[in-house]
């Protein structure tokens, strides 16, 4: 079972890379980010016609996430991250398939620091903690997976100095991750290739993709039940090549079937 992430950054006009990378890969469960378009302009013919049942949650402009399952519909079981009533971002989507718990996030970005952006980037990870421990006391194997905008160490990140002030590299963000992934979880693919050069984001900007100046902001977490299935994990790097691509580049697991 292979289960990947994807922050697509425009889902109408990244749509052919989208496609093709489906085409090519077959995954069988897609956390998609960043959308970037309302309820009413997700891509779902398209989609459904390259195999795949698909639950989203749109907003206008800015965020947007989704899960595509190939071959099946999700079986929606939350839409918006839990503990805070009035927060109205697209962020958290929550879906069982094929026997798995599939939460699908885009962490905020958190920049400038500090800044009310900042502060809402700590108060989503506290949230996702608390949510997470819940996901853990259920007993069920579940997958976090995402854009967590977050570096955890140097490894995951290109001259990790010049990224010490930035809400991606901040040590009190970096230290809530590990305290969410300190519950329980797993980091697959750093559980994998512990002392391997990663990344999954390049910036559009000073040639950045050419120079390898990338990031590792898109993880896959692994509850307890699931670690014992984990046989392979990766980044398809070679898709932020392509034509019109987007700065980031899937990345995946594959599970052992039950």
């Amino acid at each position: 079972m292979r289960i990947a992430t994807f922050n697509v950054n425009g889902i109408n006009g990244r749509l052919p890379v989208l496609l093709r990378w489906l085409a090519e890969t077959a995954p069988d469960v897609v956390c998609v980010q960043e959308l970037k378009a309302p309820q009413d302009r997700f891509p779902l013919q398209a989609i459904a016609d390259a195999g795949y049942g698909a639950i989203w949650q749109g907003q206008s402009r800015w965020n947007g996430v989704a899960i595509l399952a190939r071959g099946r519909d999700p079986i929606e079981t939350r839409r918006g991250l839990p503990g805070d009533a009035a927060d109205d971002q697209s962020r958290y989507i929550e879906a069982a398939v094929d026997g798995v718990l599939i939460a699908g996030l885009y962490l905020p970005n958190g920049n400038p620091r500090p800044g009310p952006r900042f502060d809402y980037k700590m108060a989503w990870m506290t949230r996702l903690q608390a949510h997470a421990a819940d996901l853990l006391a259920s007993g069920a194997p579940v997958v976090i997976a995402g854009d967590f905008n977050v570096m955890p160490t140097e490894a995951d990140v290109y001259k990790p100095e010049r990224w010490r002030d930035d809400a991606l590299f901040a040590p009190e963000v970096r230290a809530a991750f590990f305290e969410l992934v300190g519950q329980g979880w797993t980091d697959a693919i750093r559980h994998l290739h512990p002392d391997a050069t990663i990344y999954t984001f390049w910036d559009y900007v000073r040639n950045a993709w050419g120079r390898d100046a990338g990031l590792r902001l898109d993880h896959l977490l692994l509850s307890p039940k699931l670690l014992p299935r984990l046989k392979a994990a990766g980044v398809d790097r070679e898709v932020r090549g392509w034509d019109k691509a987007s700065d980031h580049a899937p990345a995946w697991i594959e599970l052992k079937r039950r």
